[in-house]
């Protein structure tokens, strides 16, 4: 996805994370180097805010007067605060949707986006699971079809081998770009998933209740599941070429598919230009960005993705 500078914003979404930076109550005050003050705003997808949180928790070792604050609407309700100009910057899962640029052109909002890290969507399974190692797309799109909703019930039905046991479904909410790409590709539709699953924009949630039980099974962000891989299994995925487990070398070298993915943020233009501090943060971001994916444990971008990450947010401002 190329990086673009485009007019494109709309319910409001609480920020419900802050980091335990400095804080300096939105101050639009800035100074020299090392000495600017403010409060970068940033919502939107819960698989990215780990990333953006640990941005602005590195970034306040050389600007403590910055706070950086990162909530978790999802990727869908975090554009639409976006769109609306409330929000600094917006994490993103998947790229911005046409509905979604138009909200943001109609209200003069213009963006730039940049992409930060790489991921692989991972489908997980209890490390207690002692009969799933891998699954299919067309078993996937058994187990979370629209037509799999009320019928789809136990595993046996998904494959004879396994057992006759009742299935326990996680995943991502309506509001999150994790939904709409793995909808779009396993269902071959964004947004046509069964209903009857644990939907929820938290992915902690599907990590306690995936981790819960045997017979469970759920899908998020790989640094996710690298934070509890004491307790889950990551499901290798089969789509036509054999079973290729999620890592950073499968979701970089495309053998990983179709759950390997582009991880975004989206900078409000006129924040970059007119705040200091959102400059420099975002700056940062870009500059740092090797040590900032190592530090919350995603995949990190190619030498090529790497350099127009550095061009384009030094184009900002």
């Amino acid at each position: 996805m190329t990086s673009t500078i485009l007019r494109r914003a709309a319910l409001p979404a609480v920020l419900v994370l802050t980091l335990g930076l400095s804080a300096c109550g939105g101050s639009n005050e800035s100074g020299s180097e090392g000495d600017v003050s403010g409060e970068v705003l940033a919502d939107g997808s819960s698989t990215v805010q780990p990333l953006t949180a640990a941005a602005g928790e590195l970034f306040a070792e050389e600007e403590p007067g910055v706070n950086v604050s990162v909530g978790t609407a999802g990727t869908g309700g975090g554009f639409e605060v976006f769109c609306q100009g409330k929000t600094d910057i917006s994490n993103a899962s998947r790229p911005i949707e046409d509905e979604e640029a138009a909200l943001c052109d109609k209200a003069g909002v213009e963006y730039t986006e940049l992409q930060v890290a790489t991921d692989a969507l991972t489908v997980v399974v209890s490390a207690e699971n002692d009969f799933i190692t891998c699954l299919t797309t067309d078993e996937l799109k058994t187990l979370w079809e629209p037509a799999a909703e009320g019928k789809i019930t136990t595993w046996d039905q998904v494959n004879p081998d396994f057992p006759a046991e009742e299935i326990s479904l996680f995943g991502a909410g309506t509001d999150s770009g994790t939904f709409d790409y793995f909808t779009d590709a396993i269902n071959g539709e964004e947004g046509a998933s069964r209903t009857d699953y644990n939907a929820t924009e938290d992915d902690n949630v599907t990590v306690t209740g995936v981790s819960g039980s045997p017979t469970a099974i759920g899908y998020f962000g790989f640094s996710y599941f690298q934070e509890n891989s004491d307790k889950l299994k990551a499901v290798e995925v089969d789509s036509g070429d054999g079973c290729v487990a999620p890592s950073p070398e499968s979701a970089q070298d495309g053998t990983y598919t179709p759950l390997a993915r582009p991880l975004f943020i989206y900078v409000n233009n006129k924040s970059a230009a007119d705040k200091p501090y959102v400059k420099a943060f975002v700056d940062f971001y870009a500059e740092q960005n090797a040590d900032i994916v190592a530090a919350a444990k995603f995949i990190p971008l190619n030498e090529e993705q790497s350099t127009e990450l550095a061009d384009t947010a030094q184009s900002l401002g």
